[in-house]
């Protein structure tokens, strides 16, 4: 796996490990959670099982490429190309998946997601391409 790959996956290992943060560690503070992800905080209470679930969900998908890339670098160079583009297609599918919710609006205001569906893309859709297509 080339260099540009290894680089953006582990952009996005650090996009969606910046995602546990805000969502487990940081979610109460009212720049996050107002400022971020625009919830009230009088709706604090109800949100914050949805968010611990969700920033643990980040972390453990943070984890599929960092383990990829060692074993990549170990001498299981196919197991852990395997792990990282599955992870990084898990990864791009995710990020469609917000923006497209985001377009939808399902849950605030449209256009409130669509940095966060760019961040989670992005990265890894340019280190599948880079993989693929040896660029």
């Amino acid at each position: 796996m080339n260099a540009v790959a290894q680089v953006f996956a582990g952009l996005a290992v650090l996009v969606h490990l910046l995602a546990f943060t805000w969502e487990v560690v940081l979610f109460e503070r009212p720049g996050v959670h107002e400022g971020i992800f625009r919830i009230p905080a009088a709706n604090l209470p109800a949100t914050r099982l949805w968010s611990f679930n969700v920033g643990f969900y980040n972390l453990f998908l943070a984890a599929g490429p960092v383990l990829g890339l060692v074993l990549l670098h170990t001498g299981h160079v196919e197991a852990g190309r395997t792990l990282v583009l599955y992870c990084c297609g898990f990864m791009l599918l995710a990020g469609i998946a917000l923006g497209v919710s985001d377009v939808l609006a399902l849950s605030r205001p449209r256009g409130a997601g669509r940095g966060g569906a760019l961040a989670q893309a992005v990265p890894p859709l340019i280190a599948l391409v880079a993989a693929l297509f040896q660029l």
